[in-house]
């Protein structure tokens, strides 16, 4: 009995001895070897905003001071706007990048507290990454409004993403093309 518990334990290990390499080698030649059209020249970021969001009427909102900061360093562009009942968030990108995180990491850096996070879907049946974000005891820059957060990220052909995680390996992988289009809306509530 003793005899065979040892020699169980020996082919497992041998077993990860030889899945551990290969994973390695499929890991490197899978990001050397991507399909034509990923490793592709990025496409320019469009820099046209739209004019609407569900049938509002758009208007341009200044960049904060800690945005600004980021889109300095950021593959795409950042644009802010708002319908005049919630703020939209615009981030457009070429190529994958793991600076396209979730809006929840953004809005805990600013001092939010964020809960309810679940995924929903809207009046089009599209879905979306919510959750509610109260401010801090510092009161957030929203002047102490909880807002409700939602976001969602787009591929070239319209596929959809709720996890920035996903989209960043099935962009890695050839699996979605760019541009991409990540939507963030804030509502206050």
């Amino acid at each position: 009995m003793l005899e065979n518990s040892f020699n169980n334990r020996v082919r497992h290990k041998m077993l990860w001895a030889l899945l551990l390499p290969l994973c390695m080698l499929w890991s490197i030649f899978s990001t050397l070897y991507r399909p034509a059209a990923a490793s592709a020249a990025p496409l320019p970021v469009a820099s046209e905003l739209p004019a609407q969001w569900q049938g509002r009427a758009l208007r341009p909102l200044a960049l904060s001071d800690v945005e600004q900061r980021f889109a300095q360093n950021f593959p795409g562009s950042l644009s802010r706007m708002t319908d005049g009942q919630q703020t939209l968030v615009l981030r457009t990108v070429n190529q994958p990048t793991r600076m396209l995180h979730p809006a929840a990491d953004c809005y805990r850096g600013l001092g939010y507290r964020i809960a309810a996070e679940q995924l929903e879907r809207d009046q089009a049946q599209q879905l979306w990454r919510c959750f509610d974000a109260t401010p801090g005891q510092s009161g957030g820059p929203s002047g102490g409004q909880r807002l409700r957060v939602c976001e969602r990220i787009l591929d070239a052909a319209g596929q959809g993403f709720t996890d920035t995680s996903a989209w960043y390996w099935a962009a890695v992988m050839g699996q979605s093309q760019g541009p991409w289009q990540a939507i963030t809306t804030a509502t206050p509530v």
